[in-house]
């Protein structure tokens, strides 16, 4: 009788382990990403710009994407935004502009409570960031039609239901490179601004539209800071190979003004909680430690022509390394699926260095 006392209260306790496991496992999910910010996250919406010069259309691009074909993706394989819906054991959040004919057609089954992705290749923080690009959808425009989505999602589900699911959700920004590139391509943006100036202005500007998200249901953000832009090739151009200093000095610029920002927002707004992933100190990381990650090529890109294989884009005549394993960028810009997913997973569980106050999965049971 003992015996099966014990084995009754053992079996109860493993029953409640299990149950309380479970719990907390389903806690840590999130119901959907909503994303948004420029080509390191745009997964297909530049591809239905009918005037955007910026299009991962071209081979090599997704040549080791799951299809082996390009896939809107600015790199070889997947990108950030696929790696951390990967990491939340949720499909990659669709297209914005690829649900547009969706939600016109009653007959196509079409959710956005899974998930939107809103980010588009040449965007920037400023609207006219995209100038070379001809058109892209620069972040007030993405947030212009997520304030549309979150419109839609209150007539189909109720104010109160569509809250809870938001509050759960994780918002991704990443942005601000093609602000750093339009500010060194424009005498005229140098002399109106310092480099602070220039930085400040662009961290006050993403606050606005941060607000904006927030006063439609986001209550958890993960956000990017830049990385050391001046060390992407076609910086590295500008100075012999190595990295163009003025670049990185307005990135880490922003970045400290982006920082400043947040924590004081998170003062004003308790019920908002955010991650900021140290993408400049991340990104230093790879190039100092390469080795250690797997890398023995920090500068070049993979695929393009000249030198350091940026000089010339990415097009279905240029070379291509035949180890993308070994390169942190796979073109002049856009960093590899491996340099992604290394960057992803310090954004999960990586140490203090690189993403604060809290990481995601810290993020995710709050």
């Amino acid at each position: 009788m003992d015996n099966n006392r014990i084995v009754m209260a053992n079996f109860l306790l493993f029953l409640s382990f299990f149950i309380f496991t479970s719990e907390l496992l389903e806690a840590q999910k999130a119901p959907a990403v909503y994303v948004f910010g420029d080509s390191l996250v745009d997964v297909g919406n530049n591809n239905y710009l009918s005037f955007s010069i910026e299009k991962a259309i071209l081979p090599h691009y997704g040549i080791d994407f799951p299809t082996k074909k390009p896939a809107g993706r600015f790199t070889n394989g997947k990108n950030a935004a696929d790696l951390i819906a990967e990491k939340l054991g949720l499909p990659t959040s669709p297209p914005y502009l690829s649900l547009l004919s969706k939600v016109h057609n009653p007959n196509k089954n079409i959710s956005f409570l899974g998930g939107v992705n809103f980010a588009s290749g040449g965007a920037g923080i400023f609207n006219a960031s995209d100038k070379g690009f001809m058109q892209s959808i620069p972040l007030q425009k993405q947030v212009d039609y997520y304030s549309q989505v979150h419109e839609k999602l209150t007539q189909q589900i109720g104010a109160s239901t569509l809250e809870k699911h938001l509050s759960k959700s994780i918002f991704i920004v990443v942005i601000g490179g093609n602000d750093v590139f339009g500010y060194f391509d424009s005498e005229d943006l140098q002399k109106k601004n310092t480099p602070q100036q220039y930085a400040d202005s662009m961290a006050s500007i993403l606050k606005v539209q941060l607000q904006r998200l927030y006063n439609n249901g986001a209550k958890k953000f993960g956000i990017a800071g830049l990385g050391a832009i001046g060390c992407c090739p076609a910086y590295r151009l500008k100075n012999k190979t190595e990295c163009f200093s003025a670049a990185n000095d307005l990135s880490a610029k922003y970045n400290e003004a982006l920082q400043s920002i947040l924590k004081q927002w998170k003062l004003e707004k308790k019920d908002m909680s955010y991650s900021y992933f140290d993408t400049y100190a991340a990104n230093q990381d790879l190039v100092h430690n390469s080795t250690s990650h797997g890398f023995s090529n920090v500068k070049d890109a993979c695929c393009g022509l000249g030198e350091l294989n940026a000089q010339i884009p990415c097009l279905p005549i240029s070379s291509i390394c035949s180890n993308r394993q070994d390169h942190v960028f796979w073109d002049a810009f856009h960093p590899t699926e491996a340099a992604a997913r290394i960057f992803v997973d310090e954004m999960f569980n990586g140490p203090s260095k690189f993403i604060s106050p809290i990481n995601i999965e810290q993020l995710l049971v709050i």
